[in-house]
């Protein structure tokens, strides 16, 4: 399973969320949410398969912990949205508007024929 795809799902994110403070057992994590253990050993099954996760046996105990390293495709996309957004406009790029429409206009009005020539010519 991609990253991405493991990102997906409310639970394996708020998994991670944990995992990402300390190592926690199976038995810890299916404590604090109102899914059965083997539902959460699902989820961190996927999470492992992305890479998301790793496992370290101690003892009798499996301990997951976060592995930040997987999320780097997910860090160079966000970042890459973040980039292509367009910069903001600057007060000093809307003085500089403000000044060429009244400069447009001062032109237009003296360039503009007036009314009487307009009604000669017609």
């Amino acid at each position: 399973m991609d990253i991405f795809a493991a990102l997906a799902d409310p639970v394996r994110r708020s998994l991670l969320t944990d995992l990402a403070t300390e190592p926690r057992r199976v038995v810890d994590l299916a404590g604090t949410r109102p899914i059965s253990r083997p539902a959460v050993s699902k989820h961190l099954r996927l999470l492992l398969e992305s890479g998301a996760v790793t496992v370290t046996d101690r003892g009798r105990e499996r301990f997951y912990a976060l592995d930040g390293t997987a999320l780097a495709p997910v860090a160079s996309y966000i970042a890459g949205l973040a980039s292509t957004r367009a910069a903001p406009v600057t007060d000093q790029a809307l003085d500089a508007l403000e000044t060429e429409v009244r400069r447009t206009s001062r032109e237009r009005r003296r360039t503009a024929p007036s009314d009487d020539e307009h009604e000669e010519t017609a």
